[in-house]
């Protein structure tokens, strides 16, 4: 297990472990782009209550986002339906890769399941967990922001929620 912590703007952090043993492939993906230093100034830009915050792609730019352009080509996604035996569950407080409808196209997104989402198992990349019950509470508060849609884009937290830096411990 590999420690990484998130820290936002605000001061929270979420504490994570990394699983190299069960998704080496998204693991080494994320841990390049924490340490370009690729996730500094970018926001929580999806937030949906109950399911899940997904960040690592966008910088805020009031009403709407940014996209950030990826530094890295897409990477096989670690899950069952794409061949691979990956055995995390997307429980509560799991980080995984996001990606869209094709399986080998996840880059720099990323989501922490702010509840247990079974129906993802098997489709997405799971690849740590966050560690402690105080870092748990801060997605989920993450997860409860109000929000609004802009651009075709739906659950965007009406205050941005920066993430400051991603740092390995």
């Amino acid at each position: 297990m590999i420690p990484v912590v998130i820290e936002l703007r605000n001061g929270k952090k979420i504490n994570l472990e990394l699983d190299e043993v069960s998704a080496p492939i998204s693991t080494e993906n994320f841990l390049k782009y924490v340490d370009d230093g690729f996730y500094d100034g970018t926001i929580f830009h999806r937030v949906i209550p109950g399911f899940m915050i997904q960040g690592g792609g966008y910088l805020d730019d009031e009403p709407g986002l940014k996209e950030k352009d990826s530094k890295y080509a897409p990477i096989k996604g670690e899950f069952k339906s794409n061949g691979v035996n990956n055995p995390i569950k997307h429980n509560k407080g799991v980080i995984s890769m996001a990606r869209t409808f094709v399986k080998n196209s996840a880059t720099s997104q990323f989501f922490i399941c702010v509840a247990n989402c079974p129906f993802l198992d098997g489709e997405y990349a799971a690849f740590g967990r966050v560690t402690d019950e105080e870092s748990l509470k801060v997605a989920v508060n993450i997860s409860d922001e109000r929000t609004h849609s802009w651009r075709g884009f739906d659950d965007i937290p009406d205050e941005p929620v920066v993430i400051k830096t991603i740092k390995r411990v």
